[in-house]
């Protein structure tokens, strides 16, 4: 199991952030199967496509800026840059934005790398969390004061519930 597999790494990511490794493996697991389907979406065709839809335009124009500051940056190549249908890309899907501000490694360094290394991906995701008010040793679950923080990582809440759940049962809470 992951958890086992990725220990150490979940443990350093824990002592930095407080983001216990159950939570970080649910949102693994649910976005990208632990790794294993990051997508084949063209990011920027997809951001691109919903840069020019009327709802949302300008916040997917954004986002097509930063994934092209990724590229400038030198952190990835166009032709890495695939994932989901809105642009997200990593192992644990990231927007290009969010890319850009939290990647980082399980030491804390700058610019990890999301899409092949899995310990960078867990890092940057417990890192986003941290920096959206993970509160160290809290609860995740719907009414505790973690489950804000699940909500800014998706602000669907039937996607927060079901990250908490599994982190849940992966933490040996019935």
């Amino acid at each position: 199991m992951m958890l086992l597999a990725y220990a150490e790494p979940f443990e350093k990511i824990e002592r930095r952030y407080g983001v216990p490794a159950p939570v970080l493996a649910a949102i693994w697991g649910l976005e990208t199967d632990f790794g294993a389907d990051l997508g084949q979406y063209p990011t920027f065709s997809a951001l691109a496509t919903l840069a020019y839809d009327c709802r949302r335009a300008q916040i997917y124009r954004a986002e097509l800026i930063d994934a092209l500051m990724i590229v400038q940056r030198g952190l990835l190549r166009p032709e890495q840059m695939r994932g989901a249908w809105a642009g997200e890309i990593g192992q644990t899907q990231f927007m290009p934005s969010a890319y850009l501000k939290f990647a980082t490694t399980p030491d804390g360094g700058s610019g990890g790398d999301l899409i092949h290394n899995s310990a960078d991906a867990l890092a940057s995701t417990a890192n986003f969390l941290h920096a959206h008010g993970w509160v160290r040793g809290a609860g995740w679950d719907e009414g505790q004061p973690n489950f804000a923080a699940l909500l800014e990582w998706n602000s669907a809440p039937i996607y927060a519930r079901t990250v908490a759940l599994f982190a849940d049962r992966l933490a040996g809470k019935d």
